[in-house]
């Protein structure tokens, strides 16, 4: 009888132990942006391992980037929850005068610095929270944002393949569970690549390039059912892509040659940081004159513009071209051509304008434990992804961001 009591006891100790590892364990997050990677994608060109992906998971009708369309200041949003003119990314080249710099994406020394990022990303909420983050790329996770950067990271280097990047996150869900990261950011540029070269319509290009990414997101995906792990994975790009007619560039050299401001950034908007506040009417009468297929806001504007914590950054005034035209400088404009001559084509692609347009939507997809299977929503904003994952991961909201659990808080289970 003794015997038999004690073989009840290692059973009953047995099975309180599995049921208390099984309760104990915490969830994952994998943010997977695929940079450039227009909402209308998928349906057209059907790819297997994505398809797979969305048919069991959630997929939203589209997500709406916010303005400008570009890939940094998007990035950070989904990474913030913040809208660019709160956290200060405002474009992928800007001018901010209190620094005296102009920030650009190519400026490794400026992106590694910390100081141009305002909000608290998602691995620096983690790490701040006790929490093991890790980023293989993912706009601001290399800079000392708040004095912190993810456990794991890497600087950004668009030569490193996509396989190795997928390897690295194998390694990290490996590592034992103190070390083991329960977020985890990547980055992929494939769509955006073609997209630029050969504009969106383009299908034999972009079907070559989204079948290689395919097989490889489905590498990651096969190879995550190996870990007994509650393991989330959702899937953003940050904007879409349009096509533009070589001949739609406009000439931004000519247009601005007697402006006296500082002209920064070209395509879908360019900032004018005037050299005298008294200049501004004078400047918009000059620019209004012009009959080209464009408009000029002043960013002083109370109607577009409210709320501006990084006004300065912004500017004094934008110079925004209409739907399918493009602002390029003259030099700029040449290589164009010749680039268009080469591969025998009339159209690039483009990025950048209103969020109104649906060219510029991005997607969103999400499976794993946390979420409802087989479910669609509708478009949505992307400033709605951080606090989501924040509720995954049992992460405090931090005030004031914008935005809001409540829009995508159904999609869980």
């Amino acid at each position: 009888m003794k015997r038999f009591n004690s073989l009840l006891l290692l059973a009953v100790f047995a099975f309180s132990t599995f049921a208390f590892s099984q309760e104990k364990k915490e969830p994952i997050v994998i943010l997977i942006s695929l940079d450039g990677f227009r909402y209308d994608y998928v349906e057209r060109f059907k790819p297997e391992n994505l398809s797979r992906f969305i048919d069991s998971g959630v997929k939203a009708e589209s997500m709406m980037p916010s303005f400008p369309s570009k890939t940094f200041p998007n990035h950070y949003t989904i990474a913030t929850g913040l809208k660019p003119e709160h956290h200060g990314l405002v474009d992928n080249s800007f001018y901010d005068p209190k620094k005296d710099q102009t920030y650009g994406i190519g400026k490794k020394e400026l992106v590694q610095d910390g100081t141009w990022y305002g909000g608290t990303p998602l691995w620096v909420l983690a790490e701040q929270n006790n929490m093991v983050a890790a980023s293989y790329f993912f706009v601001g996770s290399e800079a000392d944002i708040q004095g912190v950067r993810p456990s794991y990271y890497h600087d950004y280097d668009g030569g490193v393949s996509n396989m190795t990047r997928v390897t690295e996150v194998f390694k990290w869900l490996e590592l034992p569970e103190p070390e083991r990261p329960r977020l985890i950011t990547m980055y992929f540029s494939d769509m955006d690549d073609v997209g630029h070269r050969y504009g969106p319509t383009n299908d034999e290009q972009l079907s070559r390039r989204l079948t290689k990414l395919d097989h490889e997101l489905g590498a990651l995906f096969e190879g995550l059912k190996s870990y007994e792990l509650d393991i989330n994975v959702i899937i953003v790009s940050d904007h879409g892509m349009m096509d533009i007619p070589v001949d739609h560039f406009i000439n931004l050299s000519e247009l601005t040659k007697d402006i006296p401001a500082r002209i920064v950034n070209s395509g879908a908007l360019a900032h004018l940081y005037l050299e005298d506040q008294n200049d501004k009417e004078k400047v918009i009468k000059a620019l209004e004159k012009s009959d080209l297929p464009i408009h000029i806001t002043d960013v002083d504007d109370k109607e577009n513009y409210q709320d501006l914590m990084y006004k300065d950054r912004i500017g004094d005034i934008l110079i925004i071209p209409d739907r399918y035209y493009y602002l390029a400088w003259e030099s700029a404009i040449a290589k164009i051509k010749e680039n268009a001559a080469t591969l025998g084509t009339n159209t690039f692609g483009e990025h950048g304008f209103s969020p109104a347009y649906k060219e510029m939507h991005a997607v969103f997809y999400a499976n794993g434990p946390a979420f409802k299977p087989g479910l669609e929503i509708e478009t949505f904003q992307n400033i709605h992804v951080y606090p989501l994952i924040c509720k995954i991961l049992g992460l405090p909201v931090p005030e004031n961001i914008d935005g809001k659990l409540e829009v995508l808080e159904p999609i869980l289970k």
